[in-house]
């Protein structure tokens, strides 16, 4: 019992820790976006408000926020249509190399996003002659967003069987009818969790973004990037980060309360 109890307090201890290390950093950035001290002294003595109406007023930053929205939402849907495909395919049916091609589809969000990045480049560039832009970016954004809609859809439909689906089949209701009144009822909060989750993982892209996009094009991790280091900037390079995590937070977190706390989504590196 004592080294029960004595485990119980390290692995707390070890969370505490844990916890500590990851959010402090982020409680720093929010705190510094209404930090009076434009040296960013710690701790704060005063606060204010300029910052964030410094922020409203930053075309660059403005225009960057609106790229990412847009590959956001583009990357999203495509992951939300190919992603759901790919899962029906390899969960309902069985043939050769359906363990192959699962690993082949969930294996761009392993790799190192420099690696994605570079092989994307090579591609749009080197082999189809493309030309970098804003949809390039959405094509590369989208092979790692199918993954996270993909893993939540076949967990989904791990859960459901196919018992209600075939009782409806033998009640007289064809395909689409049966995937319109009950498939599509049931996946559609993994659906919706699995887009909340691939456009948050869009939104804070940097890594493939900085391989794929256009020239003279900027979402905003990009922008905060090229914006950290300069003086005149740090402070609303400060907002913008504080904004950038609370919107990369806020799907998460719904995606987490709609997958019921099993979401499958996986990791970069």
């Amino acid at each position: 019992m004592v080294r029960s109890r004595a485990a119980r307090v390290l692995l707390r201890v070890a969370l505490g820790v844990g916890l500590a290390v990851i959010y402090f950093p982020l409680l720093v950035v929010l705190l510094n976006s209404v930090n009076a001290d434009t040296t960013f002294g710690w701790p704060p003595t005063r606060f204010t408000l300029e910052w964030w109406q410094r922020a409203v007023g930053n075309s660059g930053a403005l225009h960057a926020l609106w790229t990412s929205v847009i590959a956001g939402l583009a990357a999203t849907a495509i992951a939300l249509v190919l992603g759901t495909m790919a899962a029906f395919a390899l969960q309902r049916f069985r043939f050769f190399g359906r363990d192959s091609l699962s690993l082949l589809i969930i294996l761009p969000i392993a790799l190192p996003g420099i690696v994605t990045g570079i092989a994307l480049n090579n591609a749009f560039r080197t082999i189809l002659g493309i030309d970098l832009g804003l949809l390039t970016a959405i094509i590369a954004h989208a092979t790692f967003c199918i993954v996270v809609v993909f893993n939540n859809v076949v967990a989904r439909l791990r859960r459901m069987g196919g018992n209600l689906e075939e009782a409806s089949m033998d009640l007289g209701a064809n395909g689409v009818t049966t995937f319109r009144l009950v498939t599509f009822p049931m996946l559609r909060s993994a659906l919706l969790a699995g887009g909340l989750l691939a456009f948050a993982l869009s939104f804070d892209e940097i890594i493939v973004t900085t391989f794929t996009l256009g020239t003279g094009m900027e979402t905003l991790p990009i922008w905060i990037y090229d914006n950290l280091f300069r003086p005149n900037q740090a402070p609303v390079v400060n907002v913008v980060a504080a904004v950038l995590v609370l919107v990369s937070t806020v799907p998460v977190y719904f995606a987490q309360r709609l997958s019921g706390g099993d979401t499958a989504s996986g990791g970069r590196l």
